[in-house]
């Protein structure tokens, strides 16, 4: 189409001379041939004989054509017309070629060798000087291209966006819009809630983190309420065996809201320092994430508050000496840390839970944090099968010496570069990102640093931009897999089947694409996002 359109349009001897200029070399075209014959009549046109090739040109490109076909013989002759002239015969053909980009689609070089009889090597030559200018773009734009692997092809930069742009809309036109029902079902599919879709093993509940990871949830429910609604006979030994292999990290990671800074006094108008405590509780929220990771889930120096260092804060005395035991000896065991602390094993245990909730400390593996929220471990309770350890064997950690012993640290990452990360974790999470869907996300960078990530990855192909879900505002955005699947659940007719997740779980999305009001993450409660459909019975159907 783009082709077609940029393609000389002649209706009479001028619109054919305006081509003529353009293109520099022209092979014989019967239905120009009549306007072409009022040109010649007139001399402002004239046919160039290279060999057994013939060519059109305008009289104004006599001396581009003979510095292209050196042995070419003009007929009939035409006079003079003092036109700038290219500087040798690489420049004349660099010219003609530049003509021919500029009203054509995708071209092969030896598609252009052929119709302007001109050796390969001088064609590759004039094409390396388009594409040195910034004219030209080379690749494979064409299906028949990419599926044989054929000639590189050559389009004008100009022209190669708007294909591009017209083959954006297109598929955008493709899309055929889903209900927030329909929405809520792909997703359950998506995060292996629905029945049929979950993972099994220690290789599924990595993918099921990979998918989830940046999500907060309270540090009681991640392994009730949401990873073992996505395995199959989830084994609680499977995490600590992910996490001490030391693939997977657990910890908060946004700030604590105690480290926002300072109130200000009504009456001065100036910052007042205020003493807020951190309260440990079985509702912290802790997200789990791949360590490789952590670099770009962990929000920059500069957006964070203080990381527990404002005078506003204040941690109680049993967390400032653990925190500052591990900051003298590093990664440390509980035994070692009531030690150097010289503080009573308890009071080392609340000092952990606080800074927990802190988002200061992580440990080696999951046990650990179980060991702190489970009221029966630590007051030693259960006896035979049911005794687990009041203390886990694993180290603990200060959460931020890991974030700088990556290889770049998050202070010095760049914000496109986070953003893009983001986005293509929110695709990885939702398979559809739109505004409204991706509110509860707590480290998210600004929406419109995530939208201009997504419209890059659509610029490049990687994702799908239109009209995926209706009844929502803004740009959406969905990887070409979620856009299929999101198909098969449009088709699919055993629609009766409800969804049902805990409150605290990430696909909580009441009030957000379910209408009604939200359900708090802490209520403890299940929440029905789609009622089922209850079959009709004979008395009601009568």
């Amino acid at each position: 189409e783009v082709a077609a359109e940029s393609w000389p349009v002649v209706r009479d001897p001028e619109e054919l001379h305006d081509a003529l200029l353009t293109l520099g070399l022209v092979p014989p075209r019967e239905e120009w041939r009549a306007w072409f014959e009022q040109l010649v009549e007139t001399h402002r046109a004239a046919s160039l004989h290279a060999g057994d090739a013939v060519f059109w040109m305008a009289t104004e490109r006599a001396r581009t054509a003979l510095l292209v076909h050196a042995e070419g013989r003009i007929d009939p002759l035409v006079p003079e017309v003092e036109q700038p002239t290219p500087d040798g015969p690489d420049a004349a053909v660099t010219e003609v070629l530049r003509g021919w980009l500029d009203s054509s689609g995708p071209l092969r070089a030896s598609v252009l060798a052929a119709t302007l009889a001109v050796p390969a090597e001088r064609v590759a030559s004039g094409l390396a000087r388009l594409e040195g200018e910034g004219q030209v773009l080379r690749g494979r734009f064409t299906a028949a291209a990419r599926a044989e692997a054929a000639e590189i092809e050559w389009c004008n930069r100009r022209v190669l966006a708007r294909i591009h742009r017209l083959t954006l809309g297109r598929l955008r036109r493709e899309i055929a819009p889903v209900s927030s029902a329909d929405l809520v079902r792909f997703l359950a599919r998506w995060q292996r809630l629905a029945s049929g879709t979950r993972l099994h093993g220690a290789s599924g509940l990595l993918q099921v983190i990979r998918q989830l990871q940046g999500c907060e949830v309270s540090a009681a429910a991640w392994e009730r309420d949401v990873l073992a609604a996505r395995i199959e006979v989830y084994d609680p030994e499977m995490l600590d065996q992910l996490c001490l292999s030391g693939e997977v990290m657990w910890g908060r990671l946004s700030p604590h809201p105690a480290f926002d800074g300072a109130d200000v006094d009504a009456e001065s108008g100036r910052p007042a320092a205020r003493r807020r405590r951190v309260r440990p509780t079985r509702v912290a929220p802790v997200a789990l994430f791949l360590r490789e990771d952590i670099e770009w889930l962990m929000p920059p120096p500069d957006e964070e508050a203080g990381a527990g260092e404002g005078p506003g804060c204040v941690l109680s005395h049993p967390a400032e000496a653990v925190r500052e035991a591990l900051r003298r000896r590093g990664a440390s065991f509980l035994r070692e840390l009531v030690h150097e602390s010289g503080r009573l094993a308890s009071e080392v245990e609340d000092g952990l839970w606080e800074l927990v909730a802190a988002g200061l400390v992580t440990a080696d593996g999951f046990d650990n944090l179980r060991a702190l929220i489970d009221p029966k471990r630590r007051r030693g309770e259960g006896r035979f099968r049911a005794a687990r350890p009041r203390h886990a064997a694993g180290r603990w950690a200060l959460l931020a010496p890991v974030l700088g012993a990556g290889a770049a640290s998050t202070a010095d990452r760049c914000r496109l570069e986070r953003a893009d990360a983001f986005a293509r974790q929110l695709l990885e999470r939702w398979g559809v990102v739109f505004r409204d869907l991706v509110r509860r996300e707590s480290l998210m960078p600004p929406w419109r640093d995530v939208l201009g990530a997504l419209r890059r990855m659509e610029a490049r192909g990687e994702v799908r931009g239109g009209r995926f879900v209706s009844g929502f505002v803004g740009e959406q955005f969905a990887r070409p897999d979620a856009v299929e699947l999101l198909r098969i659940v449009r088709r699919d007719e055993d629609r009766e089947q409800g969804v049902r997740v805990a409150a605290a779980d990430p696909l909580n999305l009441a009030g957000i694409v379910t209408p009604g009001p939200r359900v708090s993450t802490l209520s403890g409660d299940a929440v029905d996002l789609l009622q089922p459909v209850a079959p009709l019975t004979g008395a009601v159907a009568s």
